[in-house]
């Protein structure tokens, strides 16, 4: 009977043992979660509503940063407006290229996986500074993309495209284009999960493929589209290298980002209370735009086990 008593005890030890192995192993994640989140967060919310310019103790002053930030500051709205443009614009069409790209390297022809790693570099790669100097010099006055157009047309535009007001946005709206790279890989994995058997079902029916895109790849793939968008949009409000290498946020503040500005307000003007109060308010806004996007997503996500 003193065995039998026994059991339950060595279970319930062997379970808290393996459950001590178990908060042992994710232990850095969590130091490096309060560390590096929860207690850069919570300053955040504090200096938003204080004065504070990195040399003298920051001073309480409430909701005066809020209020000027929506009353007296007019760049606030010119970089909002900024971000809203850029992410309204490049993120469907980096998605729509990703997907596009997608849907032709998911094949098994030869040699098909080194054509992979080739469009994925520009993803790698494409926040650093050594391509924003390298796009500053395609699409200079004297750059690339005039010697082309003057190939093709024969007319050389003459003109810089990332000073020019009228192109320094799209200039930068095609670089995200151009760095299609992660949500192409999430793409191909949604599309290698859609079994062969629903195509062969609907072609033997005499659908065309522009119907079994639309009635079978776009449906099935509505969750890692769902998933992308959401991570595209909260990294389209977050851009900010672009908008500082390339242009510096100009011409005319036509690619001054929120960020940007942020950033601006905080280590060129010393007013971190304020740039913690802009952050607070891109928060809230990231926070609403990606709520909005669950919130419809009943509407065109489909959930093939759920159905």
């Amino acid at each position: 009977m003193s065995g039998m008593a026994a059991i339950p005890a060595l279970a319930k030890k062997k379970h808290d043992y393996e459950n001590g192995a178990g908060y042992l192993f994710i232990l850095p994640w969590i130091i490096g979660f309060l560390a590096f989140t929860c207690i850069p967060f919570m300053f955040l919310i504090y200096f938003s509503f204080t004065k504070y310019d990195l040399l003298s103790s920051p001073r309480w002053i409430g909701l005066q940063n809020y209020i000027h930030i929506f009353t007296h500051d007019p760049k606030f709205l010119t970089s909002l407006k900024v971000t809203f443009q850029y992410v309204i614009t490049a993120i469907p069409l980096r998605l729509a290229v990703a997907l596009l790209i997608a849907m032709l390297l998911n094949t098994r022809n030869k040699g098909i996986g080194m054509y992979r790693t080739v469009f994925y570099i520009p993803s790698i790669i494409g926040g650093s500074v050594a391509v924003a100097v390298m796009w500053i010099q395609l699409f200079a006055r004297d750059g690339a993309v005039n010697a082309i157009v003057e190939i093709v047309t024969g007319v050389n535009p003459d003109v810089s495209w990332i000073v020019n007001p009228d192109t320094a946005m799209w200039s930068l709206v095609l670089l995200a284009v151009w760095q299609f790279g992660s949500p192409m890989v999430i793409f191909l994995a949604g599309l290698k999960n859609i079994p062969e058997s629903y195509y062969e079902a609907a072609m033997m029916d005499g659908a065309n493929a522009f119907r079994r895109f639309m009635k079978i790849t776009l449906p099935l793939l509505s969750p890692v589209m769902f998933f992308n968008l959401v991570m595209q949009i909260i990294n389209g409000f977050m851009t900010f290298t672009q908008g500082l290498i390339i242009t510096g946020g100009g011409p005319l503040d036509k690619t001054l980002f929120y960020q940007l500005y942020v950033y601006r307000r905080g280590f060129e003007f010393f007013e971190m209370g304020y740039a913690a109060a802009l952050s607070c308010i891109m928060l809230v806004i990231v926070g609403v735009a990606t709520a909005i996007v669950f919130r419809t997503s009943s509407r065109w996500v489909y959930y093939e086990a759920k159905e």
